[in-house]
């Protein structure tokens, strides 16, 4: 079986955006992380714009490039892939939402997003936001159902989630692949409800970002086979003060020497790691 590696390229950090809204405070623990041990462990995953602007997006990693900008390094290891990788997925998260009572949680929803009306059922609401009839649906603890319908446009729809977000960022949250309130009842016991997002396709993100959109915090899970891992480059290649293509010409030269000396590894089956 030939086996394909991972695309590992040096690239700008200041060409490289995230997809989502993001706080950059986040980073600052991972910067001290990287200042301590000198290495960037995992690659952050991204993927070029379609026009061609040298210019790619964050799939997974902004807490790294953003630690990287931080300690004022202008280039970044990073592993990228395209939209058509056999091997890239989008999967939608869901928001579980607890803490705050859930009378409050949907009167708070409500005034970020009026359009927001009780539903028949939380199976045909999951159903119709699949089939794009519904642009955002609500599961509360106590079985009501509550959704939006969708609007013409990706960008409304983007507009109305993120209003839904930030109405309960602050709160405490989880991701969640589950949908419904009460099934969740038995870990969150002062759970508030579960925020239900549609599908997206991995072009339409793409093209969304690419146009200066950002989707909300934690709603999209993108998924990539082959995933670099542990690839630990130095931090002191990544800051030397040479041109960008003597760096990438001495990442190529550093993966090739791992390769000869047999210092990667790769997994054709599901792996789980207990050392991160």
């Amino acid at each position: 079986m030939e086996i394909t590696l991972p695309r590992l390229e040096i690239l700008p950090v200041e060409n490289i955006f995230p997809h989502e809204y993001y706080d950059e405070q986040r980073a600052y623990p991972l910067m001290e992380k990287l200042r301590k041990h000198g290495v960037l462990k995992n690659p952050p995953i991204v993927m070029p714009f379609a026009n061609a602007s040298d210019r790619y997006m964050i799939l997974d990693g902004t807490n790294r490039v953003a630690a990287v900008r931080l300690l004022g390094i202008p280039h970044v290891v990073a592993q990228v892939v395209e939209p058509d990788l056999p091997g890239l997925a989008l999967r939608t998260w869901n928001h579980v939402v607890w803490g705050t009572p859930a009378e409050a949680f949907l009167a708070t929803l409500r005034e970020a997003v009026p359009q927001l009306q009780p539903s028949v059922s939380l199976q045909l609401s999951v159903a119709a936001l699949h089939e794009r009839k519904l642009m955002l649906a609500v599961s509360l603890p106590d079985g009501q159902v509550f959704s939006v319908p969708t609007h013409d446009g990706l960008e409304e729809t983007l507009e109305t989630l993120n209003a839904a977000v930030r109405s309960y960022q602050q709160a405490a949250l989880d991701r969640t692949s589950e949908h419904d309130a009460q099934v969740l009842k038995a870990l969150y016991p002062d759970i508030s409800g579960v925020v239900i997002f549609p599908p997206f396709k991995i072009r339409e993100v793409q093209a969304l970002v690419e146009q200066g959109h950002l989707f909300p915090p934690g709603i999209t899970r993108f998924i990539v086979s082959p995933r670099a891992l542990r690839v630990n480059y130095p931090l002191a290649e990544l800051a030397a003060d040479a041109p960008l293509e003597t760096k990438r010409a001495q990442l190529q030269a550093w993966l090739q020497e791992r390769l000869a000396s047999k210092g990667v590894r790769y997994y054709a089956e599901a792996t789980v790691l207990y050392d991160d």
